[in-house]
């Protein structure tokens, strides 16, 4: 197995969190509570922000202090999300 150097570690990680958060949104952004398959899009939702959430935690544990804060944005974007769908139910 290769071992990257801490810096590359670092970047990987928030890139992975920063991935997940923008496939979030994205799907967030799509969802359409009238449509037939909105439980189903729902559902998906869901996954894609744990998912997220599980990336922006394993990001934080490296994160340099710039990499926090937006690590934390993200985490209250998916909050935010989350409340919002959770008001639509």
């Amino acid at each position: 197995m290769q071992k990257y150097p801490y810096n590359k570690d670092k970047q990987q990680a928030f890139q992975a969190a920063q991935q997940g958060y923008e496939n979030a949104q994205g799907l967030y952004k799509t969802i359409v509570s009238d449509s037939a398959s909105y439980g189903h899009q729902l559902k998906h939702l869901k996954d894609e922000v744990n998912e997220a959430y599980q990336q922006i935690e394993n990001a934080l544990e490296v994160a340099s202090e710039h990499q926090r804060a937006q690590l934390q944005r993200f985490q209250q974007d998916l909050q935010t999300m989350v409340s919002e769908v959770n008001q639509e139910d």
